[in-house]
């Protein structure tokens, strides 16, 4: 499997006089799950209409591995994209579906019946797809991505109506084709979903991008580390908190936050003080909060320019 990446570079789509992508320039590396971020209308869905050539650019280019998408001959053997489920014909079976996928691009029939058995749809194979839940039709729409065993993998908001269990297998799944060298996009609302399977991240807001960066620095750079410690001795806690410089908030579950702080440190010296210790722990920052961190700022970004 050769190494290849999307790249988008100064990509502008304009549908009159709404530009829906804004001189936009990434690029998704393989070995990592990318999650790309941004509320619904922000352009995730456009761009990966234009990388997949369903869409013109008004200027600028999307390519994956260097070529465009329409120039790759047998695409679906290099890309595999799920931007629809509801694509699927309703009076096929799952199963025929993915046959004639399978036959129009030169792709071996043995291959749909390990994409259904990877997907979990083996037992509903022979069933027609209006049957299907949407759920469903989320896994076959996978399958179908799948079929190829392609480098590049892209995923429109694929835990929609998946179950609890769905979504804990497309996390699974996601991480074992980044494990295995694949470039994987996908797009999400969702941002504590997206935080439990992306390791980097590329955030868009209207159509510009925000942030193109790890997920742990993402969220390091904008939510503020602190300390959850529980004590059965509060007034020994506080003091010792003081003599050192920190301040404490108290929640009403009996609980306190320790702002600024890390846990060795605090650790260290209420067990210095002999204060009795009944939890202690990092609070991390959630991918959430720091989400909303930057969309606020660039929400009074914008307005400060409307302004001026």
């Amino acid at each position: 499997m050769h190494m290849t990446s999307i790249d988008v570079q100064d990509l502008t789509k304009e549908y009159g006089t709404r530009r829906a992508v804004d001189h936009l320039t990434f690029r998704v590396r393989p070995g990592r799950v990318t999650g790309f971020l941004g509320p619904n209308g922000a352009g995730k869905s456009t761009t990966m209409r234009l990388v997949l050539g369903l869409d013109h650019p008004t200027s600028g280019s999307a390519t994956v591995g260097g070529r465009a998408y329409a120039a790759i001959r047998e695409p679906l053997r290099h890309v595999g994209a799920l931007l629809d489920a509801q694509a699927a014909h309703g009076a096929r079976t799952g199963r025929n579906h993915l046959r004639v996928l399978a036959a129009s691009h030169r792709i071996p029939d043995h291959r749909v019946d390990e994409v259904l058995e990877e997907t979990g749809l083996g037992p509903a194979a022979r069933h027609r797809v209006r049957t299907y839940s949407l759920g469903m039709r989320q896994r076959l729409g996978i399958a179908a991505a799948l079929l190829g065993d392609p480098e590049v993998i892209m995923l429109d908001e694929p835990s929609n109506g998946l179950d609890p269990e769905g979504i804990v297998w497309i996390r699974a799944m996601l991480r074992r084709l980044a494990d295995e060298g694949r470039t994987v996009l996908v797009s999400s609302h969702l941002m504590n979903e997206t935080a439990s399977f992306a390791d980097h991240l590329v955030v868009l807001g209207r159509g510009r991008l925000l942030a193109d960066t790890p997920v742990r620095e993402f969220i390091g750079a904008r939510v503020r580390p602190a300390v959850r410690i529980r004590t059965s001795d509060p007034a020994a806690l506080l003091s010792a908190l003081t003599r050192h410089g920190h301040e404490a908030a108290e929640h009403p579950d009996g609980h306190w936050t320790v702002p600024d702080a890390r846990v060795d440190d605090i650790g260290r010296l209420v067990s210095a003080a002999g204060v009795p210790i009944l939890e202690l722990l990092a609070e991390e920052g959630t991918l959430e909060q720091a989400y909303l961190d930057l969309t606020a700022a660039e929400t009074e970004f914008t307005a400060r320019h409307q302004e001026a």
